[in-house]
């Protein structure tokens, strides 16, 4: 038979629709390719077959084509053995290989398996049946790997991106244990650690506290990264000294410069804790003020000014520090809107609201900060039974000693 290299040979017709598409035989002996012709008719597979004899034509046929199997021989004038196997994967890492072997090359066909090949068979021992059973098994094989390599790649992302989100959350920087701290972040994105909402707190060298909380508009990676980037910024621009509305200008700045549309802002609050002599700074720019719990009577807001969300009118933001004295022994709470914007047992209409936490807050006052933020948040999505699924951040300072 001769065959011009790389013609594709006459489709092969097939009663079924779970054939085997396009075929691509290298193989230098005409006998044997035109046995292989005859053996594909007499099965129940579609193919469209093209006959290759070198190595080299295969690699011109392949070249913007991606063939669903290979029946490639072992011994061609310009490539043999493993390597052929391999150089082959390279060339269609998508396609099934099979291999043809001589009758007594079994150690052959076994490692032309362990490089790479999805089957291998004796040219003298194949019939009709044994090839369609061949090809069959093994572009499903083909299909398990290729299927098992995508899973295993989206494993690999998931958890590198794991490991980013897990590195881009804060660790408070404190120099004392005076005031006591806890923090707890639930982003509101499925199998995420990192949502829009941020916190951080940090004590300087003058012994003051100094805390954030804040909320990107929106939801998913870009106000996530959008989070993370005014939080550092933030971070960054107390341990330079800037504080209050000199701080919130620059950090709109950095807004405007990161966001990706011009509709995204940012709510925030920032606290200055001065523990020695009982007072606090508290600004607001678009955010709901800090929860004041004293260690006897009812908690309520920080009274303090309220001033435009970060981005909102960029350049023309005012903001508005509030300095206020403090008990010698409370707990401060501060926390993003998912935790209130939540609904109530039985109504799809009613928030929770600030009244609503204060409630849960003196159900639990007695708590330590820690065990406290697991009573407000494990509460308020109890109520909201899965109807609210924003991001979550609380973060709590308390001096009871």
């Amino acid at each position: 038979m001769t065959t011009p290299a790389a013609a594709p040979l006459p489709a092969i017709p097939t009663q079924t629709a779970d054939g085997a598409g396009v075929v691509l035989l290298v193989e230098d002996d005409a006998g044997d390719a035109l046995l292989v012709e005859e053996y594909l008719q007499d099965t129940a597979l579609t193919v469209s077959l093209t006959w290759v004899q070198t190595f080299g034509e295969a690699r011109g046929y392949l070249a913007g084509r991606t063939p669903d199997c290979v029946l490639l021989d072992l011994h061609l004038p310009d490539a043999s053995g493993t390597a052929a196997v391999q150089s082959m994967q390279r060339l269609c890492p998508d396609a099934a290989v099979i291999v043809l072997t001589g009758l007594d090359e079994t150690r052959s066909g076994i490692e032309a398996v362990a490089a790479g090949a999805q089957d291998y068979l004796p040219k003298g021992r194949v019939t009709p049946e044994l090839l369609e059973r061949a090809i069959r098994y093994a572009l499903h094989r083909k299909n398990t790997e290729r299927a098992t390599a995508r899973l295993r790649e989206n494993e690999l992302r998931a958890q590198e991106n794991a490991r980013l989100e897990r590195g881009l959350l804060p660790a408070p920087l404190l120099r004392s244990t005076d005031v006591l701290t806890s923090t707890c972040y639930l982003p509101g994105r499925k199998n995420a650690l990192l949502g829009g909402d941020f916190l951080d707190i940090v004590q300087t060298p003058d012994g003051l506290l100094h805390a954030v909380i804040g909320d990107v508009s929106g939801h998913g990676p870009d106000a996530a990264a959008l989070g993370v980037c005014l939080r550092i910024t933030w971070r960054s621009l107390i341990l330079g000294g800037h504080r209050d509305t000199e701080l919130l200008g620059i950090m709109e700045q950095v807004l405007v410069a990161e966001r990706s549309t011009p509709e995204m802002f940012a709510t925030c609050a920032i606290l200055t804790l001065d523990r020695a002599r009982h007072r606090a700074t508290v600004t607001l720019a678009g955010h709901d003020e800090p929860l004041l719990i004293p260690l006897s009577g009812a908690a309520r807001p920080v009274e303090a000014r309220h001033g435009i969300a970060l981005g909102m009118l960029p350049g023309h933001g005012s903001w508005h520090p509030t300095h206020c004295t403090l008990p010698p022994r409370a707990t401060l709470l501060m926390h993003t809107d998912g935790l209130v914007e939540g609904h109530t047992v039985g109504s799809d209409r009613h928030r929770l609201g600030t009244d609503g936490l204060l409630r849960i807050i003196e159900a639990g006052r007695h708590l330590s900060p820690p065990d406290l933020i697991d009573h407000l948040t494990g509460t308020a999505r109890s109520l909201d039974a899965g109807r609210h699924t924003d991001d979550l951040a609380v973060l709590v300072l308390s001096w009871n000693r």
